[in-house]
């Protein structure tokens, strides 16, 4: 029984997340503020109120689609740290067809989420070309298209047809047809303005993706090819052919993070200054979610929690970079974990034999 615990990914999340808030309570008392102060500003800006929780969840959404996108393709031996290009061509896509294509009623917003995931998709396959047809490094690939499409949503922000008339550096709004947000009754009795159906489509994905991965005859070769290709090749698995689905796959789930946040939040694209990192948060989501679709769902929950609670902490004059500070700490003794097991292991055996 104890071994199944030492065993058990969630046991070195947890320490690592105790960890990170130890680390964040330190930096904070040398800059001269309570730990205790910041803290209980930090939950009750996410549980003091019935709405504090709903916007959470609503943070939560599109960082559960790239946690999704980032831990499917883990699971199936690629690094994809592309998923921020991915979420910025959904968005964008999203927000192109909300805008010029309109059509009545739900069909529209359907229609938007469909064509974010094809441009995910297709910005994912373009990288696996690369790398099968050309042998181009698919890290390298992903980096580059991340920027390719940061500056392709600028151009296409600025174009007459999609530019807003107001002033401001962004698109124009989304029709109303394309909105994916709750009805009128589910807000009020919310009080979140911005709450959407994003993450009931984000629960969804992430027990479509596990019963893909567990499940199913695909799902094997996916995670077979993840665990050796050589191997893979010798029991007459396309290597190929997965590897491109794979980053498919990783890219459309990208995409729909972008689709829920325009369509249910944002309502509309801004010119970026800096990257949306979407994308890049989506690598920690997956990890502390132990790259398990399900374990994306409480990940991104708690991520959402951490991002929305963190910015009630400027009421209490403290840093909301804090948050981040946490969240990479909590990264590096996840990536670390290994040590921490060894050395429960080790504590276990030497007790066992002092017995």
């Amino acid at each position: 029984m104890k071994k199944k615990i030492l065993d058990s990914a969630a046991l070195y999340t947890i320490i690592s997340i105790l960890i990170g808030f130890l680390v964040g309570a330190i930096l904070l008392l040398c800059i001269g503020i309570s730990p205790a102060k910041a803290y209980a500003k930090l939950i009750s800006g996410v549980f003091s109120k019935p709405k504090f929780i709903v916007y959470s969840i609503v943070y939560a959404a599109p960082l559960i689609f790239t946690g999704l996108s980032v831990a499917f393709s883990f699971r199936t031996g690629i690094f994809n740290i592309g998923a921020e290009g991915q979420y910025v061509v959904g968005s964008l896509a999203a927000v192109v067809v909300g805008i010029l294509v309109p059509i009545p009623g739900p069909l529209h917003a359907i229609v938007c989420i469909l064509a974010a995931a094809l441009a995910g998709a297709a910005w994912g396959a373009i990288v696996g070309v690369l790398k099968v047809k050309k042998g181009i490094n698919e890290v390298l690939s992903y980096i580059m298209f991340n920027w390719i499409a940061f500056y392709l949503s600028n151009y296409v922000v600025n174009i007459k047809a999609i530019h807003t008339d107001q002033g401001a550096e962004a698109s124009k709004n989304i029709l109303d047809s394309a909105s994916i947000k709750m009805p009128k009754a589910i807000v009020q009795l919310t009080g979140c303005g911005d709450v959407h159906w994003g993450i009931v489509m984000a629960v969804v994905a992430a027990v479509l993706i596990w019963f893909l991965m567990s499940k199913t005859t695909l799902g094997y070769e996916l995670r077979a090819v993840g665990f050796s290709k050589t191997a893979s090749e010798y029991a007459g698995i396309s290597v190929n052919r997965i590897f491109l689905l794979s980053m498919s796959i990783s890219g459309l789930l990208a995409g729909l993070g972008g689709a829920v946040q325009t369509l249910g939040m944002a309502g509309r694209v801004s010119q970026f200054a800096s990257q949306e990192q979407y994308g890049f948060q989506g690598i920690t989501v997956a990890l502390v979610g132990a790259t398990h679709p399900i374990g994306c769902i409480f990940s991104g929950l708690f991520y959402g929690a951490m991002k929305y609670g963190g910015n009630k902490l400027t009421v209490v004059n403290v840093p909301t970079e804090v948050v981040n500070i946490i969240m990479g700490t909590i990264i590096i003794f996840i990536s670390i974990s290994h040590v921490f097991k060894a050395i429960l292991q080790k504590a276990l055996l030497k007790n066992g034999g002092n017995q």
